[in-house]
Parts: structure tokens; C-alpha cells; sequence
């Protein structure tokens, strides 16, 4: 049975060198839930593998919008990944393309439109009309609808402006424990000017997976994510030895589950949510269950 993982702190000097040593052995507390006494909630613990929904349950609802996030959550899955731009008037909204053409019923490009005339957009019909007046949701919105013991796999589509105002939301949002940006050099070092301790993954990647892993390393990264290869041996035992966890995009093919997880890969990012998790039940990853908060913040609060 798939045991929960103690969030790591790359504030310490040595890093956790053995993935069994942030595994706890939870005997009394089934996968994704975190303990509660009298009235405080216990801190909570993340799942050390499973499936990521790329853009949430994208296969089957419209992506990166909330819909698809708690389809996602619904189904258990142990990690979202969602992407985030900025609009004309520097609103952190969540989308993967630059244009708001594919995936809504307007035109033009992302940077070019306010957050009024965003939210006025249909995010929704393209994939089905039960889905019609689906919005794109701001980063705080979407962040709002997340349980609090699932990783969050924050893509950012920019440069330093983007990286900083992503880092103040994860901050205000008490997110810093699941929450890290995959993002290139420039972002990540403006995010680590708001919060030295933001959890990242290095998106900078390099002509070989020999120097992708070693820069991910230098550079004190959280996550790597591989992109549809495979790492060496070599190069998983180092990322092991370093503390880094590791993600794959992307598939949905069931059968490859086992010799990624087999391989050491933590998270694979998938599309079809329902039978990759029904795969991964197999293989003794359970479901995460997930842990809401009592109430949620209200208000526009995603503005760098």
C-alpha cells in the first residue's frame, strides 16, 4: 500500500537521500488525510507517488478550469497540474495557450486582454454544451477549490513578472507546502526573491537529460520533469540521492505506469484521469482523499 510522504524543506543542508525515509508509515491513516486533534488540524501529508491531472481531468472536461479540477480531486488524483499567465492588466489567470482561441469562444492573445473582458469568455462550450458558461478562473479561484494534501503543479507561462506574482499568491494562500512552480531560470529566481523556500520544478531543460538533471541539481530544484524519455539510471539515482522528485510528461497508457513508477518516477502526468488512477489503483497507489479547507478565502487577491 502506497504510504504518504512528509513535504520536504530545501532550507535544510542535507538532503533526504532515500525516498523510504520521507515515506511514513501511517498504519492508522489511509492515503491522502491528515490527522486532526481537539480542533487544530494536523500538518497536511502528501502522497509520495501517483497520477497528475494535466490540466486537471482534461480528457474529459474543459481544461484548466475549475470543472476539471474537481473532476480531478473527485477521482483522487495525488497531484493537478494547471498553467498560469497574465493578462493586459496583470491578472494571474489560469490557461496553457497564448491565445485565447482554442479554448474559449473569443480571440486574441492572452497579454492582450483585461480580466473583465477574459471573464466575459465562454471557457466551456468547446468541449461539450453541458459545459456552456464554464469561466476561466483567476489563479486564486482556481486555488481555491484545492484540497490541501495534493501537489500542485503550478506551470508558468513567463518570465520574472509572472514567477514573483504566482510566488505572493501561493504565499497568501498558505499553499507553500504543496504548491511549486514549474518554471524556467528567470521566474524562479524572482519567485525565490518573494519566498526563498518555494517549492520548484526546473522547466529549463538541456540538450541531454545528463544536463538537465545536472542543472536541476545545482540549481537546488524541488521537482524535475521529464518530457516523454526516459532518464538513465544513472541520472534517476542522482536525482534520488539529491532529493529531487520526479515527473513524467505525459501518457495515457496504463501499461506504462508500472515501469515508470518501477524506474522512479513519482508523478506521471496524464489526460485520461479515470482509468490511469484505476491503473495505478493496481499497482497499490491509492486514491488520495481529500482534505478541504473550512473556509475559503474571498476576494481578487491574484494580482502580482
Amino acid at each position: 500500500m502506497l504510504r504518504n510522504c512528509v513535504p520536504k524543506r530545501r532550507a535544510s543542508i542535507e538532503r533526504l537521500s532515500a525516498r523510504s525515509v520521507v515515506c511514513l508509515l501511517l498504519l492508522a491513516v489511509s492515503s491522502g488525510t491528515a490527522a486532526e486533534s481537539g480542533t487544530e488540524r494536523a500538518a497536511p501529508v502528501l502522497p509520495c507517488r501517483g497520477v497528475s491531472a494535466h490540466r486537471g481531468a482534461s480528457a474529459t472536461h474543459p481544461e484548466n478550469t475549475r470543472s476539471a479540477f474537481r473532476e480531478a480531486i473527485r477521482l483522487g488524483v495525488q497531484q493537478i497540474e494547471l498553467d498560469v499567465c497574465l493578462t493586459k492588466d496583470k491578472h494571474l489567470v489560469v490557461i496553457h495557450d497564448a491565445t485565447v482561441d482554442r479554448t474559449t469562444n473569443g480571440t486574441g492573445k492572452v497579454a492582450d486582454l483585461t480580466l473583465a473582458e477574459i471573464k466575459r469568455l465562454d471557457a466551456g462550450s468547446w468541449k461539450g454544451p453541458q459545459f456552456a458558461g464554464e469561466r476561466m478562473p483567476t489563479l486564486a479561484e482556481a486555488l481555491a477549490v484545492m484540497p490541501d494534501n495534493i501537489w500542485l503543479n503550478l506551470h508558468l507561462k513567463g518570465g520574472a513578472e509572472v514567477g514573483a506574482g504566482v510566488a505572493k499568491q501561493v504565499v497568501r494562500d498558505g499553499r507553500t507546502h504543496q504548491a511549486f512552480l514549474a518554471a524556467g531560470h528567470a521566474a524562479v529566481q524572482a519567485a525565490r526573491r518573494v519566498h526563498p523556500e518555494i517549492l520548484v520544478c526546473n522547466m529549463d531543460r538541456q540538450t541531454s537529460y545528463e544536463q538537465y538533471v545536472s542543472e536541476t541539481i545545482a540549481r537546488g530544484a524541488d521537482f524535475i520533469q521529464l518530457l516523454n524519455r526516459k532518464a538513465t539510471p544513472q541520472d534517476m539515482a542522482r536525482l534520488k540521492a539529491a532529493g529531487i522528485r520526479v515527473n513524467y510528461c505525459c501518457t495515457d497508457d496504463v501499461k506504462l505506469l508500472e515501469p515508470l513508477f518501477a524506474a522512479g518516477v513519482e508523478f506521471v502526468l496524464v489526460n485520461q484521469v479515470a482509468p490511469m488512477m484505476r491503473a495505478a489503483e493496481k499497482l497499490g497507489v491509492s486514491p488520495a482523499k481529500p482534505l478541504f479547507r473550512e473556509s475559503v478565502p474571498r476576494g481578487d487577491r491574484e494580482s502580482p
